[in-house]
């Protein structure tokens, strides 16, 4: 079984995908089939041409990825999750910056020897009540 810690480095490959504002190379860490409900977004993204979309306005506003908490789950050799919460830093065109709070799933699996998101959810943080 693999330990927590490959699968929690995971996100940091993800997020250093997501700062090199490259939509195909975020793209290239998600399986061919995988599904991507994302944070700014009300359409579920089932093909890797709807995860490049997605993603291609998404990193226009050049995000960085913060993890605030994690919880990961090895369900076995070739399947684990990432749970959590995330803060996101973007840059306006005005040259301002933005904070977005959400929660994420990232769900792993391994695919000829590499792990590949096979789901991904993300979703603004609500207020607190």
């Amino acid at each position: 079984m693999p330990s927590e810690a490959p699968i929690s480095a995971l996100f940091d490959e993800w997020n250093a995908a997501v700062e090199s504002g490259d939509a195909e190379k975020v793209a290239d860490l998600y399986a061919p089939d995988a599904v991507l409900l994302p944070t700014l977004s009300p359409e579920v993204r089932t093909t890797r041409a709807g995860i490049v979309d997605y993603l291609e306005h998404f990193l226009a506003r050049n995000p960085s990825g913060e993890r605030l908490r994690s919880v990961v789950k090895v369900l076995d050799e070739r399947s684990a999750i990432d749970t959590g919460l995330y803060r996101f830093t973007s840059t306006n065109a005005d040259g301002t910056t933005d904070y977005a709070d959400a929660r994420y799933t990232f769900v792993y699996e391994k695919v000829h020897g590499e792990w590949m998101i096979i789901n991904h959810h993300s979703s603004l943080l609500p207020a607190a009540s």
